[in-house]
């Protein structure tokens, strides 16, 4: 559809601006359904309405002003009461319907250069609707319709709605004056404090950025204005998470003032928020050059470095902005977080301090204050750290997650339950809070909810090594050893040089006889962290039960390198050496035990062995003595004193050993038997018999008891009942008893007998009778989990 003049609209005198008199003797000429665009500001096209219903007074012109997005134009203009009359109807902000399609497109994964480059991958709504109606806007509609503009919406046209488009009476392009130029760009390249650029919405930022886009492009725009305007496009570009764009905006500004230290600041922040350091630190570096006293570059360069680990450079830093400007808040704040993150603690902790003097209600402050607090064991300050950060900030869920953790230290694991409980409540995918709920869990012994509460934590965060490890940790409490290992194995799958976990992983192992595999990952754990005295400790443990004690005590040497007073190194040491029969040495390693912990009752009996094995029975019972005085329950120092007695010939005392050895542990078949054969030494054979049934009752087999039992009968002149058991003996170790059967004096009684003389022919034998007063094994010493602390 094209727009006919009569042949005088060619000659009528040029009034004013040619763009705006064509447009005019355009509206003036056309009757009916037309269709116009208007290039122009918002500014001008209100001026421009103005003066056209001036200059066309003859015509009903009306303004429908769009203020927010719509998707079915036609409809608005149905809607309007006075629809017949209108003549030229001027429409203005339709481009906020295009604002939010902006955000749409950037939700959807668009990049930047395609939003900002009216690429062809989508169509707005409204424009789809345009396409679609616009036969019935012809047909239905008496009305020349003009759209008021701006640049980037009539690119929307042309490239998204060419069938809408195509039918223009006419396109006018209306530059920007000078002064207009001048307002708008000053407008929006004021500075705005960056928090309020940070609370725009994603329509509200879009519509800015278009608009700067706009102010940049026009044709007598002054360098001057546009390094301020691109300075102000990327601060936009930035607070909307678009750092690539933001970054080429603050070059662009550079091109312009190469020596403007502002835009050197901020292309900085750019790099440092795409996690290009190194780069940012050199742009800072640039900032100063140009402006030394610059605090805010001091800051910004102090977070980059800290951003690489470089804390202690970054404190310099720190140090340089706030000695320009020492009520810089935040400057305080990140200090302390660089200090915390050295371990300096007590400094962090007065900087947080410097950073609540001057902003009182700081959550953040108050929060890394109380975890300054915790790391310095200082956990009821801590505690009132983050009460203070929640009563400021209530849904914040890392002060609750780290008040747990104080809780946790304390001991109070049900409190840090609860407060784990509300940091999900404000914040439900939190793995920390997940993972740290399991540990207080854990330590509460409900180890299956404890689990539970990791699975959590790694349904959220699937390669949280900690978690898996502290998983590993509460399925080794429950005795599932062979998923504790599977645990432990996907901690290290995330976290490969975790030495924790290679640690209890051998301890799984250890758990499940696999004292080889147990070997090579506490060797994997020392790899990590050659210091690590309990690995070293472990893996002396597990080549014990291989056998090899040889090796197992150069392992204990080393625990010991490390920690010369690990007490129960000191006893493995020593109960290795004894499996070599180097007593003399035994001794003296329990005795090392002993100077560093001298209630040990493990190291006062395993002297005991090594001292018993020695002959030296007096002072092994002296051993054992101690043993119980710390620990009057310990069983087995009971029944090995009982063998000392029993070795020194007080078979009474080794008889009320024995006793008290079976009142701890009535099921313990030798002591059942060494009783009796302290009860046969005092010819009190009848209550030998019946310690000796008690021996067999849970040993059947138990040869020595069936022997010895028969001796006792055979003394008591039970010959059928002493035949019987001496057949039992004999069938059970026919070699053995048999020889001893020939020679023992207690058969004397009943040598003689044919049925005695039927089950043994004499013969001269050397053979003496042995009644054995077996020494309980020693007791080596066991290491618990390495306990790891919940992550923060």
């Amino acid at each position: 559809m094209t727009l006919e003049l009569t042949d005088w609209d060619n000659d009528l005198p040029s009034e004013g601006d040619e763009e705006y008199q064509a447009l005019v003797r355009a509206l003036k000429f056309t009757e009916g359904f037309g269709l116009f665009f208007a290039r122009c500001s918002p500014a001008e096209g209100e001026q421009m309405i103005t003066k056209i219903k001036a200059d066309i007074a003859n015509k009903n012109i009306q303004v429908l002003r769009l203020t927010e997005s719509v998707h079915n134009l036609y409809d608005e203009i149905e809607q309007l009461e006075n629809k017949e009359q209108i003549r030229i109807l001027f429409i203005t902000g339709l481009e906020h319907s295009l604002y939010e399609y902006e955000e749409c497109k950037s939700f959807a994964g668009w990049n930047s250069r395609d939003i900002y480059s009216y690429s062809w991958k989508g169509v707005p709504p409204i424009l789809i609707n345009l396409n679609q109606q616009r036969e019935r806007f012809r047909d239905n509609f008496k009305i020349c319709f003009v759209f008021l503009l701006p640049q980037f919406a009539i690119k929307y046209f042309i490239q998204r709605a060419p069938d809408f488009f195509d039918w223009r009476s006419g396109l006018f392009e209306f530059a920007i004056g000078p002064e207009m130029l001048e307002q708008e760009s000053l407008r929006h390249s004021l500075a705005e404090d960056y928090e309020k650029l940070l609370q725009l919405t994603p329509e509200q930022r879009n519509q800015q950025i278009l608009q700067i886009q706009g102010l940049i492009a026009e044709e007598h725009q002054t360098p001057e204005r546009q390094y301020d305007l691109f300075i102000q496009l990327g601060r936009l570009q930035s607070a909307g998470q678009d750092e690539k764009q933001a970054l080429a905006s603050f070059e662009k500004a550079l091109e312009i003032k190469p020596d403007f230290h502002q835009a050197w600041n901020n292309r900085g922040n750019a790099l440092r928020n795409l996690g290009r350091y190194e780069q940012a630190i050199v742009s800072y570096d640039k900032a100063l050059e140009f402006q030394p006293d610059f605090q805010d570059a001091w800051y910004n360069r102090g977070l980059a470095l800290r951003n690489l680990g470089r804390y202690e450079q970054a404190i310099v830093s720190y140090d340089k902005a706030l000695s320009i400007q020492p009520d810089f808040q935040d400057a305080w704040y990140k200090r302390g977080i660089a200090l915390g993150n050295l371990g300096r603690n007590e400094e962090a902790l007065a900087s947080f301090d410097k950073a609540l003097e001057f902003k009182p209600d700081d959550h953040y402050a108050w929060q890394s204050r109380g975890n300054a607090l915790d790391d310095l064991g200082r956990y009821e300050e801590a505690l009132a750290s983050y009460d203070k950060a929640l009563s400021i900030q209530p849904d914040l869920s890392q002060a609750w997650n780290n008040r747990g953790i104080a809780l946790d230290d304390l001991g109070r694991n049900e409190e840090a339950l609860a407060s784990y409980d509300r940091a999900l409540e404000f914040q439900p995918d939190l793995s920390q809070a997940w993972n740290n709920r399991g540990f207080a869990l854990d330590d509460l012994g409900r180890n299956e909810e404890a689990i539970a509460s990791y699975d959590k934590a790694l349904e959220f965060q699937p390669d949280f090594h900690q978690a898996w490890y502290n998983r590993g940790f509460a399925l080794d409490d429950l005795g599932r050893n062979e998923e504790a290992v599977a645990s432990y194995d996907r901690a290290l799958e995330f976290k490969p040089d975790y030495h924790q976990a290679w640690y209890n992983r051998g301890n799984a192992l250890g758990n499940l006889g696999r004292y080889e595999e147990a070997v090579a990952s506490y060797d994997r754990a020392l790899e990590f962290q050659p210091d690590l005295s309990q690995a070293w400790f472990k893996r002396g443990f597990a080549l014990g039960n291989l056998g090899r004690n040889e090796e197992a005590i150069a392992s204990y040497d080393k625990a010991l390198e490390f920690q010369p007073d690990y007490h129960k190194a000191w006893n493995n040491r020593g109960i290795a050496l004894g499996n070599l029969g180097r007593y003399e040495e035994a001794v003296a390693s329990y005795d090392r035990a002993l100077e560093f912990k001298p209630d040990y009752h493990q190291a006062w009996y395993n002297r005991g062995n090594a001292l018993d094995d020695l002959g030296r029975y007096e002072e092994a019972l002296a051993s054992y003595d101690k043993a119980l005085e710390f620990k009057p329950d310990y069983q087995p120092a009971w029944y090995n004193r009982g063998n000392a007695l029993d070795d020194l010939g007080r078979y009474e005392e080794a008889l009320a050993s024995y006793d008290k050895a079976l009142e701890f542990k009535p099921d313990y078949q030798p002591a059942w038997f060494n009783r009796g054969y302290a009860l046969g030494n005092l010819g009190r054979y009848e209550e030998a018999i019946a310690s000796y049934d008690k021996a067999l009752e849970f040993k059947p087999d138990y040869h020595l008891a069936w022997y010895n039992k028969a001796c006792c009968d055979a003394k008591l002149g039970n010959i059928e009942q002493a035949l019987q058991n001496l057949q039992q003996a004999i069938n059970l170790s026919p070699d053995e008893y048999l020889e001893m059967a020939r020679t023992d004096s207690d058969f004397d009684g009943i040598r003689e007998d044919e049925r005695f003389q039927m089950l043994i022919k004499v013969q001269e034998s050397n053979i003496t009778p042995s009644h054995d007063a077996f020494l309980q094994g020693y007791a080596p010493e066991d290491e618990g989990l390495y306990d790891d602390y919940p992550s923060r």
